[in-house]
């Protein structure tokens, strides 16, 4: 099967596309610079020079594929605004992949975030939020999963808080970049809120085995860690980076600060058994443990 995929270069992108390429598929991987380009061809697959607001482009590289999977995100989140532009572009790109697969059983696979239940795990049956900072991607992500309907093999990959890789990535990343920057590795409110993780590598096979056999219309939960409390992820960033740990104000996290505050755990048992994803590969804290550098 070839692979159209955007996001291609990140950290879970890189993943998906070694995964898919040991497992005898070709990768498409759009690329917005030389040095993506480059990236993409390091590890074997084709590049497609674009970005994500270039819409023919993407749409020139669905065409010539069996298959899409999207996973990128414009990552700003300095501003409620930048985020809401970065949601509006994305919405786009995968409105554009939507309209050339229309009819014809190919399947795509979206990324997506595991959604917070009051008093318990998520589970792969919850909807997404469709309110608040982060409401416009639940938006699109099921409005996606309706193109089911039209004849296109939809699934949502929802990804949990931290999706870490050699001590980085997601949440606890942020969590460590501000400690970096603050000089105090913190944490909202009393840390006994829970956020989800997964191994990027684990991830990856996710998203195979959802291109490969996943129903139309269908949710996955990538998620191996249920809930780390956070006041012992910022435990493990301020001993490994030499820091004081303490609570500090939803403020002091940014726009994201009320979504850092919540409790969110996440369950994968559908997950792992209807598709028989199994990770195999560091928890978050024995990640950082093992990883993350002063």
């Amino acid at each position: 099967m070839q692979v159209f995929l955007t996001g291609g270069t990140g950290l879970i992108g890189s993943a998906v596309v070694a995964e898919l390429q040991g497992a005898g598929h070709t990768a498409l991987v759009l690329a917005r610079s030389d040095a993506a380009e480059a990236a993409v061809r390091r590890v074997g697959a084709t590049p497609l020079r674009g970005s994500l607001a270039d819409l023919d482009v993407i749409r020139s590289g669905v065409e010539e594929a069996d298959g899409a999977i999207h996973l990128a995100f414009g990552n700003d989140f300095s501003s409620e605004e930048a985020v809401a532009r970065s949601i509006a572009e994305e919405t786009a790109a995968i409105d554009a992949i939507g309209e050339v697969l229309d009819g014809s059983d190919r399947p795509f696979a979206v990324v997506s975030g595991t959604p917070w239940i009051p008093g318990r795990a998520s589970t792969e049956q919850d909807p997404l939020p469709t309110e608040g900072i982060v409401g416009g991607r639940g938006r699109t992500v099921t409005a996606t999963l309706a193109l089911a309907e039209r004849g296109v093999r939809t699934s949502a990959i929802r990804m949990p808080r931290t999706v870490h890789a050699d001590g980085a990535g997601g949440f606890a990343g942020l969590l460590t970049q501000l400690a970096r920057q603050t000089g105090v590795s913190g944490y909202p409110g009393d840390g006994a809120q829970r956020w989800p993780a997964v191994h990027a590598l684990d991830a990856a096979s996710l998203f195979r085995l959802a291109l490969e056999q996943a129903p139309a219309g269908t949710a996955w939960h990538a998620v191996d860690d249920e809930g780390d409390a956070v006041r012992d992820i910022a435990a493990v960033i301020g001993r490994k980076l030499g820091l004081p740990v303490r609570s500090l104000p939803e403020e002091a996290f940014g726009p994201l600060g009320p979504v850092f505050a919540m409790d969110q755990p996440a369950s994968s048992a559908r997950t792992r058994e209807a598709l028989g994803w199994r990770p195999t590969h560091l928890s978050l804290l024995a990640d950082l443990e093992a990883n993350l550098q002063a």
